[in-house]
């Protein structure tokens, strides 16, 4: 499932972290479009804010690839295929009052079932503040031949239908090649570009509010690294454990801390998963932050859960399940992290 990648030294120099994508990475990248022209963005803007945002509200958790069978915590670590990386964070214009962890909120789309669900999305460091990174089976449609979920949007600090720093119509999906063609969750993550965010300032009028990271900021990017001590997860658990009990119902932003672990689940074409101690039911694309300073309110996003797994056997989930980032998720962030988007309104707010 793994192939080798050849990048240049100054592709991984930490000095020149988004450095424009080239043919060296073409094979690399795979990429699908979201809503590239203006007029369907405004289309998808409007089905999701109109009637008091009622398909918002109506979305449900997306419970594909939400969990494995079980697995096993391996006690060997993973060896980078490079040098470290670690593209730095970027803070929010106006930081968010009394919103510690603006960066996270909720994908939105509409999957091949014809209904609207969510994922948990986060928004990351790019040269246009305008990325969003989750589980690459929340941009790509792994139930149908792949291609895009439908009218897929972003909106950080989602809470009851409330958009309160805007919501971002995606532009562009783009994931790594092995995902997109052999569904390799080795690859399993995914970023999508979005145009500015958008209000619905009276009806049927869209207002401009600013770009993501001007927003909200915008997570860094840990890579090569070696296994962190533990992890903050960010992320909209729900769902039942096997047991039966639902602690988490998706509704709120949860946050929970673990050590990491290489993992051997069981069901997930994967050969190299890292685990980390988490009790979270579903939680597809909740954020892995190292580093985290409650004071700049910034990070490194170092993972990304797309399934969870109960290793112990005991009938409840306790391990969060994500690709390592490594050279080629850095491949791939750099080409997604130098797409321009704009503006889907004629006049700024």
């Amino acid at each position: 499932m793994r192939r080798a990648t050849i990048v240049s030294a100054a592709a991984l120099s930490l000095l020149a972290p988004l450095v424009a994508a080239g043919p060296a990475r073409a094979a690399t990248v795979a990429t699908v479009p979201l809503a590239t022209v203006v007029d369907k963005a405004r289309e998808v803007a409007g089905f999701w804010l109109a009637d008091d945002a009622a398909n918002l509200r109506a979305a449900t958790p997306y419970t594909v690839l939400a969990t494995a069978a079980g697995g096993e915590r391996l006690s060997t670590g993973i060896v980078p295929d490079g040098p470290a990386i670690a593209v730095q964070p970027i803070g929010a214009e106006n930081p968010p009052p009394g919103e510690e962890f603006a960066t996270s909120g909720k994908v939105f789309f509409i999957g091949s079932d014809g209904r609207p669900h969510w994922c948990t999305g986060t928004s990351v460091q790019s040269k246009y503040r305008n990325l969003v990174a989750t589980a690459g089976h929340c941009v790509f449609d792994i139930e149908a031949p792949m291609g895009a979920l439908g009218k897929w949007v972003f909106v950080p600090a989602y809470a009851d239908g409330a958009t309160p720093y805007g919501l971002y119509v995606g532009k562009q999906g783009i994931t790594h090649y092995d995902f997109e063609d052999l569904h390799d969750f080795d690859r399993g993550y995914a970023f999508a570009t979005v145009y500015n965010g958008v209000v619905l300032s009276a009806p049927d009028t869209l207002t401009t509010v600013a770009r993501l990271g001007d927003s909200v900021g915008g997570l860094g990017i840990a890579a090569n690294q070696p296994l962190p001590p533990a992890a903050d997860v960010l992320g909209h658990p729900s769902g039942l454990h096997p047991d039966g009990t639902g602690p988490y119902t998706g509704q709120s932003l949860e946050r929970s801390s673990g050590p990491t672990f290489a993992v051997k689940p069981a069901g997930l074409r994967a050969d190299r998963p890292v685990g980390v101690d988490s009790p979270f039911t579903a939680s597809p694309g909740a954020a892995w932050v190292t580093g985290y300073d409650a004071g700049t309110r910034a990070g490194y996003l170092s993972g990304l859960t797309i399934s969870v797994a109960d290793t112990d056997a005991d009938g409840r989930y306790d391990t969060g399940i994500s690709p390592y980032f490594d050279t080629g998720l850095f491949q791939v962030y750099q080409d997604a992290a130098n797409r321009w988007t704009g503006s889907i309104t004629y006049v700024s707010g």
